[in-house]
């Protein structure tokens, strides 16, 4: 650091003791998966391309078999899922999770055909959205802690 260097370093300083500046708030490194419905090279290019080209992108992985991508960096969710639906395709957050994670990965509201082997819909509480309307079906219920007082 020579002379030039030194200037230029107390000058800067001088300079910022009269300027405030905004602070950004730093965004934190993540992980955004999100579901793009890819059906050939060229889909799976487009996206991959609009996704890098964010600004804090580090990478970008395709599995488009499951519909998969994952970008990872210093990115906003919101805008990745922007940035994916700018394509024109259709394009949502990851909605799914591993079935072992699930108390119940048969309820009717978890439970999806469409979903990756081994995922299930990830819901908040899938037993407690089902009604039994029939009162047989609440007696043998595994919720109901007197099910098998008839046996």
């Amino acid at each position: 650091m020579g002379v030039s260097g030194t200037l230029e370093y107390i000058s800067e300083m001088m300079s910022s003791s009269h300027k405030h500046k905004k602070k950004k708030k730093k965004k934190q490194f993540q992980t955004v998966n999100l579901k793009v419905r890819m059906d050939c090279d060229g889909c799976e290019l487009k996206v991959k391309n609009a996704l890098s080209s964010l600004s804090g992108v580090k990478s970008v992985e395709i599995n488009r078999k499951q519909q998969k991508v994952t970008v990872t960096g210093y990115v906003e969710q919101a805008k990745v899922l922007k940035k994916a639906k700018s394509t024109g395709k259709k394009a949502e957050i990851w909605p799914y999770i591993p079935y072992n994670l699930v108390s119940q990965p048969y309820a009717p509201q978890a439970y999806d055909k469409k979903a990756p082997p081994g995922f299930v819909r990830k819901v908040e509480n899938p037993v407690a959205s089902v009604k039994y309307d029939d009162p047989y079906m609440a007696m043998f219920s595994d919720d109901n802690p007197n099910a098998c007082s008839l046996m």
